[in-house]
């Protein structure tokens, strides 16, 4: 039966890549029989592209800037009637290097604006990285067709701006660093005529911090006529286990009861069962780092190209926040998928129209788009002296990116004798989740966690294919106020891994929601003889 059942799941595993392939070769064919069409206009570009005082271009590389904080750059200023066909950028990362020794500002805190012709506010402002579908701060791959941010760095969009007088095209840097090395091409047509009636291409950006107890989450919310393209979402857990019951619910032209409504967050996204990390041309999901944990990062798009959502008067664009939820967090103490959960949300909406559609929420600043901090955290990187690990080296590692404070790089010879210790203190009692932020790579051993002496969950094997960053969730209770000592004792290694080396960012006590609080449900449990970890 089990051997039926997995040729069943390979069948229709590709049975689906088929379809997603025919798909996207229908599109494909459908563009290059436009391609054979005559166009009309003339081409035009704004570059970075570096030139003299008579407009001469120059033939080397200086062909890039640096945004100071609070700066702004204009990419592209022109004259209409027109259409922006593609957007291309890219600049350095967050992390320290050659070019920038400091850093530099993330894409979170960047700003992409738009306006058209003369209208009073802009019709796009939103995070540069969030319009890319690239969230958190955090640089991703998206190969999809409207956006394309090849290997997590090269910024591209293909969205349709038509513009019938002008347009003007910013970049703010909002961050306390500057914008290193960036370059950028903005590819449009002239055209020689404006039909009246042709719809604006708009986006908007919205957050939530948590989101909203008793109220769907709104993505859009706009009158006039038009239709909706398409969504990012970005989503931080702030509970254990799946955050993505609540259903879309689409109301269209002023109804009172939403006629497109969904049957779930994942299935909004065109995925079934839960969300993982996936790419295809209308729908996927770009960042999930860890299920089900307190913390963890879900970004998906949905572009709505072949299914636009059609609105004559007006549109409201909503998700509720329901799912699954811990026993502690539930009122009845029960553990089910519907409960309303109280997550952080945000999001850009994606849409043509014509007209000015009326004002959003203002975007909030740099800071406020960070989402806020949840941990107590001690680092691991003061205690690299010999007293706090056992045979072997210890060192600070401070050359990756994931890391940019440093973490404990320990490098034993075998499992044997091998450990290492982090002391910390606890001023208050309070409900939290014990976790470490860890490494994982090729040559990484199994390390048992122990707290004060007491063994806690089971055995950690860091190994992974690749270096990737990752957190090991240990345990939920409420530490009493005193002094804690958490030790990682090496217990062998993956057979495919290379060594018993570990590198240890920090130990870090995470916040619970305040009703946990509020319910003490485990304000009473003994985490030495009881000791629990919600999922």
């Amino acid at each position: 039966m089990h051997v039926l059942t997995r040729a069943v799941t390979r069948c229709w595993y590709w049975i689906g890549v088929c379809v997603v392939g025919l798909l996207t070769e229908v599109a494909a064919a459908q563009t290059m029989d436009q391609l054979a069409l005559p166009k009309a206009g003339r081409s035009m570009r704004s570059t970075s592209t570096a030139a003299d005082a008579q407009g001469r271009y120059l033939h080397d590389n200086a062909d890039n800037s640096c945004l100071a904080p609070g700066a702004t750059r204009m990419v592209l200023d022109a004259q209409g009637p027109g259409v922006v066909t593609h957007l291309w950028f890219t600049f350095l990362g967050p992390e320290r290097q050659r070019w920038a020794t400091q850093g530099s500002a993330n894409h979170q805190e960047i700003l992409l604006r738009v306006w058209y012709d003369d209208q009073p506010r802009p019709a796009i402002e939103v995070p540069f990285g969030e319009f890319f579908a690239c969230c958190f701060g955090q640089r991703t791959e998206v190969i999809s067709m409207p956006v394309v941010v090849e290997d997590g760095d090269s910024y591209n969009c293909f969205w349709r701006m038509p513009f019938r007088d002008s347009i003007r095209i910013e970049v703010v840097n909002q961050s306390t660093k500057s914008l290193n090395l960036l370059y950028y091409n903005i590819d449009w047509i002239k055209l020689d005529d404006w039909t009246d009636g042709t719809p604006y291409f708009y986006a908007r950006y919205r957050q939530e911090y948590p989101v909203r107890s008793g109220r769907d989450y709104v993505i859009l919310e706009t009158q006039g006529k038009g239709h909706y393209v398409g969504t990012v979402l970005a989503v931080r857990t702030r509970s254990p286990s799946w955050f993505g019951e609540g259903d879309e619910k689409i109301y269209v032209d002023g109804e009172e009861t939403a006629s497109v409504w969904g049957t779930g967050t994942e299935d909004y996204f065109l995925s079934a069962w839960g969300l993982k990390r996936a790419g295809t041309p209308y729908f996927g999901t770009p960042s999930f780092d860890q299920w089900g944990i307190v913390g963890g990062h879900t970004a998906a798009y949905r572009w709505h190209i072949q299914d636009p959502i059609v609105f004559q008067q007006s549109l409201k664009v909503t998700l509720e926040h329901w799912g699954w939820i811990s026993t502690d967090e539930n009122a009845q103490g029960e553990r089910h998928s519907w409960n309303e959960r109280e997550d952080d949300f945000a999001s850009v909406a994606f849409w043509y129209q014509t007209g000015v559609p009326p004002a959003g929420d203002p975007v909030p600043d740099a800071r406020a788009r960070a989402l806020p901090n949840l941990d107590l955290s001690f680092p691991a990187s003061p205690f690299a002296q010999a007293q706090h690990h056992g045979a072997g080296v210890a060192r600070v590692q401070d050359n990756l990116s994931f890391y940019p404070q440093g973490q404990l790089f320990y490098q034993p010879q075998e499992a044997e004798g091998a450990w290492v210790e982090i002391p910390f203190h606890v001023s208050r009692r309070e409900p939290r989740r014990l976790l470490l932020k860890v490494t994982r790579a090729e040559d990484y051993g199994i390390y048992q966690a122990f707290l004060n002496g007491v063994r806690i969950g089971p055995p950690l094997d860091l190994y992974a294919p690749e270096v990737m960053p990752w957190e090991c969730h240990l345990l939920d209770f409420w530490p009493e106020p005193g002094d804690y000592t958490l030790r990682l004792e090496c217990v062998g290694k993956n057979p495919r891994s290379l060594g018993c080396y570990l590198g240890l960012e920090s130990v870090a006590l995470r916040e619970r929601r305040p009703r946990v609080t509020e319910w003490a449900r485990d304000a009473n449990r003994d985490w030495r003889t009881d000791p629990v970890l919600y999922d």
